[in-house]
């Protein structure tokens, strides 16, 4: 790799870097998995430990200090998570914390949607990407079966070769009867912006869009008052979001259709993990998402251009993709996750052999729905970047890569 430009903001990124303590506590081995939960910076683990040893309780059931603290905590998560994500309404939108995004998913398919659908109504699905963003609408289906309501799955057209919802073909599953769509921001296997813009011209402005933003919020700039990003309902979760796992948020426009209300006793919340989350989109905040993002998108870069000329290796997604020089008007750049198969080694294989050379990668079917129908049996091995990681990462790891051709 001698005489390559080398990425910009080395100097940045070692300050940030260096902020992650079990990154820093383990130089010998290489964390690649940040899309399935990413690593969390010392000021997450100061707010948590701050709040545990200074004021835990619970939220909404006390009058006395700690109580009232953590009540407060609570609802500054709520409302820091409408800052971070730009509410353009915030008057008339709410906001629920969840465990993650399926279960936001989930509290979507049965608390609202069950009661905004009609016998005879269609829903558009992606029964291509994870499958958290498929199996809840099936559920909803089910239950509103059981009520005697019919309602009709139809799937978003998909391009297999680009790794994008297939615009063109939209119009051929766009009816008057379709009265809700749910889609990805980012795939969680190729890496690509799905252009969720295009869904909006497609159905129009009256039908509500549901955005899965698991692989997009903390990676790349997120904000809802910008109108290629005409949605309902958006879903994260912050353990990919440098937060604890088990919590997540809910944005609901509650412009078209019902207000969500969700059903039920909600019980005791995960104090400690709001707390975590708005500590982790404070730090976003400071470092800059924006920064982030042109630094991971040229890390990714740095690794594409190299993957495709190692001729053992199929890069999923979208081909053109992988060129640096290529002009993409349509198609995106990945952002921070690169998939891909070996010819002749199994990927589960792989990913053991890659262990052994200190590299932490995802390899198997990467919970995508279908990946046993149409993928085969070998899975994939997916690398997923974050800021903790560094260009010499990349080259050591393309050298083991290409030792095995």
């Amino acid at each position: 790799m001698s005489g390559e430009q080398r990425l910009p903001d080395g100097d940045w990124q070692s300050a940030v870097r260096s902020q992650f303590p079990i990154i820093t506590a383990h130089p010998e081995l290489t964390y690649l998995d940040s899309a399935a939960t990413s690593q969390k910076p010392q000021a997450v683990l100061d707010a948590v430990h701050t709040y545990l040893t200074s004021s835990n309780a619970n939220a909404g059931r006390g009058t006395y200090p700690w109580a009232n603290r953590t009540t407060e905590a609570m609802e500054r998560a709520r409302r820091r998570i409408g800052e971070f994500l730009g509410d353009p309404v915030p008057d008339r939108s709410t906001v629920h914390l969840t465990s993650g995004t399926t279960e936001g998913l989930r509290l979507i398919a049965r608390d609202w949607l069950t009661a905004h659908l009609a016998d005879g109504d269609e829903i558009l699905v992606p029964h291509a990407d994870h499958r958290a963003n498929l199996d809840p609408w099936f559920e909803a289906q089910d239950l509103l079966a059981g009520r005697g309501v019919n309602v009709r799955i139809r799937a978003l057209p998909y391009q297999e070769a680009s790794g994008d919802y297939d615009h063109r073909a939209l119009a051929s599953v766009v009816g008057p009867r379709t009265r809700f769509v749910a889609a990805t921001h980012v795939h969680h296997v190729y890496g690509g912006d799905m252009n969720v813009h295009r869904l909006r011209a497609a159905v129009g402005p009256e039908v509500p869009i549901c955005l899965d933003a698991a692989q997009s919020v903390g990676h790349i700039p997120l904000r809802l008052g910008d109108p290629t990003l005409d949605v309902d309902f958006v879903v994260f979760s912050g353990h990919k979001t440098f937060a604890l796992p088990g919590i997540g948020a809910l944005w609901a426009r509650n412009a078209r259709g019902p207000v969500l209300r969700p059903s039920g006793w909600q019980g005791t919340p995960n104090t400690v993990g709001a707390v975590s989350l708005t500590a982790a989109l404070d730090w976003l905040d400071t470092v800059g998402v924006g920064r982030i993002s042109a630094y991971v998108t040229a890390l990714t870069t740095r690794l594409t251009d190299q993957l495709r000329h190692l001729s053992a290796y199929e890069v999923r997604g979208c081909p053109a993709s992988l060129a640096s020089g290529t002009d993409l008007p349509t198609e995106q750049r990945r952002h921070g996750i690169v998939t891909f198969r070996h010819r002749g080694i199994p990927s589960d294989d792989l990913g053991f052999i890659l262990y052994s050379h200190g590299f932490m990668v995802r390899a198997d079917s990467l919970c995508q729905a279908g990946a046993g129908d149409t993928h085969g049996e070998n899975g994939s091995v997916r690398v997923s970047l974050h800021v903790y990681n560094t260009e010499e990462e990349i080259d050591r790891l393309l050298a083991v890569l290409a030792s095995l051709e």
